[in-house]
């Protein structure tokens, strides 16, 4: 990992109002609104990150905002999640963004480093990518999961490959610019996760309950098979939670969509109960040493207006595509409709200038993955199988 350094990049900017905006009123009963929410989560399904988003960056802001008067944890989380970043602002901005008070994206990368799988610090991929823009005027949050094999262009190598190699090639640089190339949307600030911190927050809170659909002999975190699950309602502990989220050898990705939807569930019913108060300092311990970010701790306390009339909604978007093998390696070919239109969504929930059309750069368009490569030192060699890929 990168040095962390306590500066704070709070003190490049200028100071912005202390006060929190007042979220809006809603018309409909709490009880409508949770049956709706309740609702679209069903629908919507989700996935293994979409739940590190909710518990990690909004608990962690719920904690660095309101647990820190409690328990002082919250501000420790932040310090120890915190990397000093010299960059101010995006390329795509004209001015540096406030939390407070403008609307921000935030790019949430999940990384597997295991040792097992060879990866480490310096050379893993991003098991998985998403984006998520937080609107400041109605406290809306809109969320993009990016195939983790999509076939792009990634600038740190002048190439395209699959999105997933942008971290091994340059690590969060990397993969920043190769998502704000994509989406033609600025990446204001980062969350970088491994599996570890939600092994621990799970355990933090003492386990979750879920319904397992049928029996499992799953892989752990290290890759051996030694869990091992029941079907039935029961109580999990992280690792059992982790492999019943990734698992999908007996069913499908529609189906690990709803279980992880479930645990999702489960997690936030168990942090947001009052036992689980207690608890809130060994969350955020675990949230503080397995993630890195670029926002201070300052900026992570502004997200609390976001959970003032509670968890808010998240709307997911979907970047559709095809499978390809023509090659011999598998990737995900984005379609350009479908990438357009997430661009536009996204554009719009930030307050930026739409796109009319994909607007690939020449480079883009024409230049392709070599045969080998023997100046990365990364070889492309997996597929889109396995539990945990």
């Amino acid at each position: 990992m990168p040095e962390k350094k306590k500066g704070t990049r709070q003190q490049a900017r200028s100071s912005s109002s202390t006060s929190t905006p007042k979220a809006k009123s809603h018309a409909k009963s709490r009880t409508s609104k949770s049956q709706e929410r309740k609702k679209k989560e069903k629908e919507s399904g989700g996935c293994l990150w979409k739940i590190l988003l909710v518990v990690l960056i909004l608990l962690l802001a719920f904690g660095g905002g309101y647990i820190y008067y409690l328990f002082h944890s919250g501000k420790k989380a932040a310090e120890n999640a915190y990397v000093e970043n010299s960059r101010t602002k995006s390329e795509l901005r004209d001015e540096s963004v406030q939390p407070l008070t403008d609307n921000i994206s935030i790019m949430i990368v999940g990384i597997d480093d295991s040792e097992k799988r060879s990866q480490g610090e310096g050379n893993s991929r991003s098991d998985a990518l998403l984006v998520a823009t937080l609107n400041n005027k109605d406290k809306s949050i809109k969320l993009v999961s990016i195939p983790r094999d999509s076939y792009v262009y990634i600038p740190t190598v002048g190439y395209k490959d699959k999105i997933t190699h942008a971290h091994a090639y340059g690590g969060i640089d990397a993969t920043r610019e190769t998502v704000e190339g994509l989406l033609n949307v600025p990446i204001d600030y980062y969350f970088r996760v491994n599996f570890d911190a939600f092994i621990e927050i799970v355990d933090a809170l003492g386990g979750v309950t879920v319904d397992v659909p049928y029996e499992i002999n799953e892989l752990d975190e290290n890759d051996k098979r030694t869990v091992h699950l029941m079907p039935g309602t029961q109580e999990v502990n992280g690792r059992e939670a982790l492999a019943l989220a990734r698992t999908r050898h007996q069913d499908s990705d529609v189906e690990r969509g709803k279980r992880q939807q479930m645990i999702l569930e489960a997690i936030a019913s168990k942090a947001t109960s009052v036992t689980s108060f207690t608890k809130y300092d060994k969350v955020l311990a675990a949230v503080g040493n397995n993630m890195q970010t670029d926002m201070t701790f300052d900026e992570m306390k502004s997200l609390f207006a976001y959970l003032q009339n509670g968890m808010p909604d998240i709307d997911s978007l979907s970047l559709k595509g095809s499978d390809d093998m023509s090659s011999g390696i598998y990737y995900y070919l984005l379609q350009d409709d479908s990438l357009l239109e997430t661009r536009q969504t996204l554009q719009k929930h930030l307050g930026l200038t739409i796109d009319t059309k994909l607007n690939l750069s020449e480079d883009e368009e024409v230049i392709e993955e070599p045969t080998t490569k023997q100046n990365t030192g990364f070889q492309s060699n997996y597929n889109s199988s396995g539990s945990g890929n």
